[in-house]
């Protein structure tokens, strides 16, 4: 949860926003907290979002981040800002965005991940004249080194073994530990890409939107997720086929056209569950409460990673 403090100031902030000229609320829509963590509080009111992003932002790299989702060349696939830069308020940066509908959670069979896989793809192209000075690396390898170093914090737990075991097993440059080898690094990549991540704007058309991870990188990650709940048995072979298919359609150059993928899925698939794993334990330690049937599904597929090291296509697949 938020510090002491920052949410009214951030919901009045988000209202300045809405009504400059007035000063005051008066449209009569209430605030509405869309997310209130360490790493983002974001706040709505009416048809703006106002996102505290996380206290040690680097704010050179937001500000190229922005500047991404900014550029015309972004139109139609990044969610843009509405206005440039951040503010700070309690020490983090704030920015402003358009609010999107989200995802429906509660109808799993209208995910859209056709449209996830065509923007995906659409990123993953974009040519290097287009792309800022100073972005820095996308931050899918350091997302997953910092679930793992939560889980070791939390202390002892009977499932943390096979958790720890699988990642231990991965190269240095997926534990955050080396540089990407991959020739692709000037990727453009989303960092954290998620069904959470896509929200559909005003005019009907779903975007991508959080941008705290964007960078250059391996674009096989941005796949990872998917490919790694369908390792795991948590999304269904036509759900990933959908995805899949929808990306090759559309020109993503992350894995083969036409032959096995799962070599170039392989490795940040299996980072993906070791960080979905060490942030399920880590979180049910903190809640004093059991693991459940899915994020033991997930431990279970570290189990099979640990005994099946990368290489071997699908080995740790349900």
């Amino acid at each position: 949860m938020t510090a002491d403090g920052l949410l009214p100031v951030l919901s009045a902030k988000v209202r300045g926003a809405v009504h400059p000229a007035a000063g005051v609320c008066v449209c009569g829509t209430g605030d509405s907290v869309l997310a209130d963590r360490p790493d983002g509080t974001v706040v709505r009111h009416a048809g703006t979002v106002a996102k505290a992003h996380a206290a040690d932002t680097e704010l050179t790299a937001l500000a190229a981040r922005m500047a991404v989702a900014a550029h015309p060349a972004f139109d139609g696939i990044l969610l843009p800002p509405l206005r440039p830069g951040a503010v700070e308020l309690h020490g983090r940066p704030v920015t402003f965005w358009p609010y999107g509908t989200p995802v429906d959670r509660d109808d799993p069979d209208a995910a859209p991940w056709e449209e996830a896989a065509g923007l995906l793809a659409r990123l993953h192209r974009t040519p290097d004249s287009v792309l800022p000075s100073g972005l820095p690396p996308m931050r899918g390898p350091a997302k997953a080194a910092r679930a793992i170093a939560r889980l070791r914090a939390a202390g002892p737990h009977p499932a943390a073994a096979p958790v720890l075991r699988a990642w231990a097993v991965l190269p240095a440059w997926a534990r955050d530990e080396a540089p990407m080898p991959d020739v692709r690094v000037r990727t453009l990549c989303h960092g954290d890409l998620h069904l959470g991540q896509l929200v559909r704007a005003a005019g009907g058309d779903w975007l991508l939107i959080d941008i705290d991870d964007l960078g250059l990188g391996d674009p096989a990650w941005d796949l990872a997720r998917p490919a790694a709940w369908f390792a795991c048995g948590l999304l269904p072979p036509d759900e990933w086929d959908r995805f899949l298919t929808a990306y090759r359609k559309a020109g993503g150059p992350a894995v083969p056209a036409d032959s096995d993928p799962w070599p170039a899925l392989d490795v940040p698939a299996r980072a993906l569950t070791a960080q979905t794993a060490a942030l399920a334990i880590a979180k049910s330690v903190a809640a004093e409460r059991p693991l459940d049937e899915v994020e033991t599904s997930v431990i279970d597929a570290c189990d099979r990673m640990a005994a099946h090291p990368p290489g071997l296509a699908g080995g740790y697949a349900t």
